[in-house]
């Protein structure tokens, strides 16, 4: 199922950038959920392992929410409308750790793909009544090879872009690996929780996803995206410290962490995206695939590092692995100041005041549709000709009159 949903990230997820939002999301979700049932209903172990890497290629519907998000939010309020849509993808995904454990604990295996069966078809319906129908971004269309190839290009032509994807490779490995081997930690001695009240810790993941747009109005829209970088990455390593070495001793520990490292992962992750939005506008699903692809290697890196030092060293040495890979990650965030052009160095200093904002309160939609329209080029192409209605008259051109 993860090389289903890589795939996807690859290979769907830039076609935000030429197919029209509405309809490719909700041929998606559909698809999806009809394919789901498969997984529902039955008994071969192979056909269950076809259809969930068919149905891992198809949920990638999130992620083309986010640049649709970075295409309407004005620049002032960007993270800001980042953080709701990131908040529930990660509230989704902490509620699903929750309920899963919950349902297979006192029910069959199969319950919790029947409930996922429902609420996929239940997200369908939700978005064909209330979801607009938005232009393309390039209405003109692109070759898909060439997409595709353009992500290459984009990775060795903005050094924000690879600074975003080198935090968010390492960010996220703690955040599975934490969650890894959090149960095996819970479950041993002396703690011995079932896997119920192991599943409860979700619930410290919530709080941080609910403060979590508070917390990017007040900071992360007023400040430059790599200052709240670094704060998200103070707060994973704060939290990772206090779990690590106090985990054996007290649960309190682990919870600390857990609420810590949701905040950091959550405002680092915003932080990044607000600043890798504004490099391509009309890319913006190309930019997301190059910076997701190296968020979920980071993922499966910090799954298969956890796993392994906790079998050698236990709790405290998956743990030192992840405060080492923060300790990274500050290094890559000092290595290039916020106003430096370049790849690495500190050009421009280290003002954390944003100096974009000018001129940047204008409507999400009109702005939106500015960029949209960018493409076009000019007012007028060669060969027509501006002329004035009666109606009009100072106010403007109304129409356009070929030669």
């Amino acid at each position: 199922m993860q090389a289903g949903y890589a795939a996807g990230l690859l290979f769907l997820c830039p076609l935000g950038d030429i197919f029209p939002r509405r309809a490719f999301v909700l041929i998606l979700v559909l698809f999806t959920a009809t394919m789901w049932l498969g997984l529902c209903v039955t008994k071969s172990f192979s056909v269950f392992l076809a259809l969930s890497f068919i149905t891992a290629v198809s949920t990638v519907t999130p992620q083309l929410m986010l640049p649709l998000v970075g295409d309407l939010a004005p620049l002032h309020k960007r993270a800001t409308a980042l953080s709701i849509v990131v908040s529930g993808l990660l509230l989704g995904m902490l509620i699903a750790r929750l309920l899963s454990g919950i349902l297979t604990q006192y029910t069959s295996w199969r319950s919790i793909y029947w409930f996922s069966f429902g609420m996929q078809y239940l997200s369908f319906f939700l978005l064909f009544l209330f979801m607009p129908d938005y232009p393309r971004t390039n209405p003109g269309g692109l070759n898909y090879f060439s997409i595709l190839f353009s992500i290459l290009k984009m990775v060795v032509k903005h050094p924000v872009l690879v600074q975003a994807c080198g935090v968010g490779f390492l960010v996220s490995s703690t955040f599975t690996s934490y969650w890894t081997t959090l149960t095996f930690l819970l479950s041993s001695p002396p703690y011995s929780f079932n896997p119920v009240t192991i599943g409860l810790f979700a619930l410290v993941g919530i709080g941080a996803m609910c403060f979590g747009p508070f917390y990017s109005k007040a900071i992360i829209d007023r400040f430059v995206p790599l200052f709240s970088v670094i704060l998200g990455l103070i707060y994973c390593i704060t939290g990772v410290i206090i779990g690590t070495y106090s985990g054996k001793h007290t649960v309190a520990g682990p919870i600390i962490q857990a609420f810590a490292i949701d905040l950091g992962l959550q405002t680092s992750q915003i932080a990044n995206r607000s600043a890798i939005y504004a490099i391509e506008p009309k890319a913006r699903n190309r930019v997301n695939t190059a910076y997701m692809v190296s968020v979920f290697c980071g993922q499966l890196m910090g799954t298969a590092v956890g796993n392994r030092l906790y079998a050698k060293g236990g709790w405290i040495a998956s743990g030192s692995a992840s405060a080492g890979f923060i300790g990274v990650a500050l290094l890559c965030c000092f290595a290039r100041a916020p106003w430096e052009q370049g790849w690495v160095g500190w050009g421009g200093g280290w003002g954390i005041k944003r100096r974009d904002l000018a001129g940047s309160h204008e409507p999400a939609v009109e702005q939106a549709l500015n960029e949209l329209s960018a493409e076009s080029g000019k007012e007028f192409t060669e060969g027509e000709k501006p002329v004035e209605s009666k109606e009009s008259g100072a106010r403007g051109v109304s129409h356009t009159q070929l030669r």
